[in-house]
C-alpha cells in the first residue's frame, strides 16, 4: 500500500470512529440507552464517549442545507410526489427560531420568578360549517391547516392572515384561506405537514389518512390515500418525511412507510390493554422517539427505531383520558394534558413528574396543552369560563387568563413553531389567529 492510500485509510478510519462516537453519544443523551449500547457494542465505541450536545444534529442540519442548495427541493422518493408541481421556492426553509433555554431540571425555587406573557391581538379569520376540531402549523411557520366535523380541511397562508390584522387597505378584504380540501366522508381528527414538501396529511373518522398536494391550486381531492382499519385520531410525520405514525382506536400506533404504505406494528406491547385508544401521537424532533396519549390515562414513550415501549407512565392522568402529549425541543421532557383538568411535565429518562400546571378545567373536550415557540410558557383551555390559561413553564405559576373570544370553549390550541403566534379552533366553528402585539 502506497503512502497516499495508507493516509486515506487512516483518515477514513478516524472519520468512521468520529461518526460512531457521535451516534452513540446522541442516542445515550436522548435516553435511548438500549440503542446506544447496541451501537457501541457493534462499533467498539465506549458507551461513555464524550461529545458536545447536539453535535450530530447540527452537522446533519448543515449537510441538509448544503444538499438543498445543490439539488433543490424534493424527496428522493420521486414516485410519491409530482416533481413538476410548482412548489414555493422557500417552503421548508425554517427560519432561525427565537431560542430561549428553559432548564426544567433546575432545583432552585422558581416561585415568584414568573415571566409576563406578552399581550396578543386576535382576529376571526374563517369558519367551517361545523365544529373546528384541530389545527397544525407547517414546520416553517408559513402555513397552518384546520380540520373540521364538516369533513373539510382549510389551508391558511400566515402572511395573508397577518394582513387581516392591519387596517383594511384599498385592495379590499384579504382572503387568508388559499385551499379547501373536500375528500373525507367523516370528521377530520388531525392534520400534519410534510417536513420538506408541500404535502398535507389528514386523519379522520372514516379510517383514512389522506395526502393533499397544496402546491397545486386546483387540487380539491387527495392525491393518495391510506386505508386504515380504525378511526384515525392522530397523525405525525417522521422528521425525515419517510414515515408517518397514526394514532387510532387501536391501542398500538400504526407506523407507515410513506413510499410503500406498508404498515408496521410493534409486537412487544402485551402490557397495553385493548381499551387504550390513542388520542394523540407525536414524534420527537429527531424521530428517535415518539409519544402517545391514550384513553386509559397513560403516557407511553416509544423507541423510534424498534417501536418498542421504553417508558410507560400509567395513570398519568388518573383514570381520566390523556388527551395530548408533546416532547420538549431537547427531548428530555414530555408535556401532557388530560381530562382530569391537569397539565403535567414528565422527565423522559425516569418518568418522574417535574411540573404540575393547575387552574384550568377541561373534562369534556379532547383539548391539548402546548408550549409557546420558546417553551417559556404553557397554554391550555378552561372550559367553564371559556378562557385560555397561560402558565410560566418553569415556575408553573399562572400568569394570564384571557377570554377566548369564541362562543363556547375552544377545543384546540396550536402554536407557531417560529414566532409568537397561535391558533384557536372552536365548537362555534370558527378559527381565530392570535399574534403578539408590537
Amino acid at each position: 500500500m502506497d503512502n497516499n492510500n495508507f493516509e486515506q485509510t487512516l483518515q477514513e478510519g478516524k472519520l468512521y470512529r468520529y461518526v460512531n462516537s457521535l451516534i452513540v453519544a446522541h442516542l445515550r443523551d436522548n435516553n435511548l440507552t438500549q440503542a446506544a449500547s447496541a451501537v457501541a457494542s457493534a462499533t467498539m465505541t465506549p458507551i461513555n464517549v464524550e461529545a458536545p450536545p447536539n453535535t450530530l444534529l447540527e452537522l446533519v442540519a448543515k449537510g441538509l442545507a448544503v444538499e438543498k442548495d445543490e439539488t433543490g427541493r424534493g424527496l428522493s422518493s420521486s414516485t410519491l410526489f409530482d416533481s413538476s408541481a410548482s412548489i414555493p421556492t422557500t417552503y421548508g426553509s425554517i427560519p432561525a427560531p427565537r431560542v430561549v433555554s428553559v432548564d426544567f431540571s433546575a432545583t432552585h425555587d422558581t416561585k415568584g420568578s414568573s415571566k409576563s406573557f406578552p399581550k396578543h391581538e386576535t382576529k376571526h379569520v374563517s369558519e367551517h360549517k361545523n365544529v373546528a376540531r384541530c389545527a397544525r402549523f407547517s414546520p416553517d411557520g408559513r402555513f397552518f391547516a384546520s380540520g373540521s366535523s364538516d369533513n373539510s380541511i382549510k389551508l391558511f397562508e400566515v402572511g395573508k392572515v397577518k394582513q387581516m390584522l392591519l387596517p383594511e387597505g384599498k385592495d379590499g378584504p384579504v382572503r387568508p384561506v388559499i385551499r379547501t380540501f373536500y375528500d373525507h366522508l367523516q370528521p377530520v381528527n388531525d392534520v400534519d405537514f410534510h417536513p420538506q414538501n408541500t404535502i398535507l396529511i389528514s386523519g379522520a373518522k372514516d379510517h383514512t389518512i389522506k395526502f393533499f398536494d397544496f402546491s397545486k391550486t386546483s387540487a380539491k381531492r387527495a392525491s393518495r390515500v391510506i386505508q386504515d382499519t380504525h378511526n384515525v385520531r392522530s397523525v405525525s410525520f417522521h422528521p425525515s418525511g419517510d414515515f408517518l405514525l397514526a394514532g387510532t382506536d387501536h391501542h398500538v400506533p400504526h407506523l407507515y412507510d410513506v413510499s410503500t404504505f406498508q404498515c408496521y406494528l410493534s409486537a412487544n406491547v402485551q402490557e397495553i390493554g385493548v381499551n387504550s385508544a390513542i388520542n394523540q401521537v407525536r414524534y420527537s424532533c429527531t424521530g428517535g422517539m415518539y409519544v402517545t396519549a391514550s384513553k386509559d390515562g397513560a403516557i407511553r414513550i416509544w423507541d423510534g427505531v424498534t417501536s418498542n415501549v421504553v417508558r410507560s407512565i400509567l395513570g398519568a392522568h388518573g383514570s381520566a383520558e390523556a388527551t395530548s402529549a408533546h416532547f420538549t425541543k431537547d427531548q428530555r421532557y414530555v408535556l401532557s394534558c388530560g381530562k382530569d383538568s391537569s397539565v403535567k411535565l414528565w422527565e423522559v429518562g425516569t418518568g418522574r413528574l417535574v411540573k404540575h400546571y393547575l387552574g384550568a378545567t377541561h373534562t369534556q373536550l379532547r383539548c391539548q396543552a402546548i408550549f409557546n415557540d420558546t417553551e417559556e410558557f404553557v397554554l391550555c383551555i378552561d372550559e367553564p369560563s371559556n378562557e385560555i390559561v397561560i402558565w410560566d413553564s418553569l415556575s408553573a405559576e399562572k400568569v394570564a387568563r384571557w377570554p377566548s373570544n369564541h362562543v363556547g370553549a375552544p377545543r384546540w390550541l396550536e402554536h407557531s413553531p417560529t414566532e409568537s403566534a397561535f391558533v384557536s379552533c372552536g365548537t362555534d366553528r370558527s378559527i381565530r389567529f392570535w399574534k403578539e402585539t408590537p
